[in-house]
């Protein structure tokens, strides 16, 4: 029987799950997936992801995809069977039928993720698991000034995790700004890829940065000695939003 390689576009509410991947006795996004995609084809279909967000981050975009021999479900209803038996809190947006060789990690060119704060002495209960909550405003102009010493490729590792395993910590960033949304004051940043819990840190590294005088010098100091104890604080996981994952045109497949 012909195997087809289907993507899904999946948004799903990270507070209850332990990240992305799969971990024994954990509950995972990637397991969760998983089992459902076992309980159709009555054994296990590996599932790839774009990005292995960690525990208690969010996604609107993420792009995963698994390769299946059953012919009676047309690739754009994989949407349909697979949400009627997966839990409220992860849902698929999309589906539909990609290239055989085509990889949800290796064929990414480009990773947006969107980080979500809250300006107020106060916080509102339903907020509270999707952003965090800062009681001082800051300059945002001055925010996008220290901001731009984030483009351009270059390494990372000030805002590496203890435990990140990457090979080559230098990453392309492409665009990062702070703007206003409604009572959000949102970060966005495009890269290549990205390091364990960078965007967090370099969230909690820039809001303290901004207090300070020549923010733009400090970040390229910090950036330059490659120390993680020399940047700020880890940003909560709960406000940050994997948001979407953009491919090359010849993949047939762009989200």
């Amino acid at each position: 029987m012909e195997e087809r390689n289907i993507s899904v576009t999946l948004a799903y509410d990270g507070t209850d799950f332990s990240g992305w991947q799969i971990q024994r006795s954990q509950r995972t996004v990637q397991g969760v997936l998983e089992d459902v995609l076992k309980g159709m084809h009555s054994r296990r279909i590996p599932v790839t992801g774009a990005g292995r967000t960690d525990s208690g981050v969010h996604a609107n975009g993420q792009v995963a995809n698994f390769v299946t021999d059953i012919a009676s479900i047309p690739a754009e209803k994989y949407k349909e069977a697979l949400n009627s038996n997966l839990p409220p809190d992860l849902r698929v947006i999309r589906s539909r039928l990609v290239d055989r060789d085509f990889d949800a990690r290796r064929s990414a060119r480009e990773r947006i993720y969107k980080y979500y704060l809250y300006i107020s002495s106060v916080g509102f209960p339903h907020h509270r698991r999707y952003c965090w909550r800062i009681s001082r405003k800051p300059d945002i102009a001055y925010l996008n000034r220290i901001a731009t010493g984030l483009l351009g490729e270059q390494d990372f590792t000030t805002f590496a995790a203890a435990g990140d395993t990457s090979k080559s910590r230098v990453r392309a960033v492409y665009a990062a700004s702070f703007y206003p949304e409604g009572p959000f004051l949102i970060f966005e940043i495009a890269a290549s890829s990205f390091l364990w819990k960078m965007v967090r840190s370099i969230v909690g590294t820039v809001l303290e940065i901004e207090q300070l005088e020549h923010g733009e010098e400090r970040l390229k100091e910090i950036l330059a000695v490659k120390d993680r104890s020399l940047a700020g604080l880890t940003a909560p996981a709960r406000g940050l939003f994997l948001e979407r994952i953009l491919y090359n045109e010849h993949s047939k497949f762009s989200e």
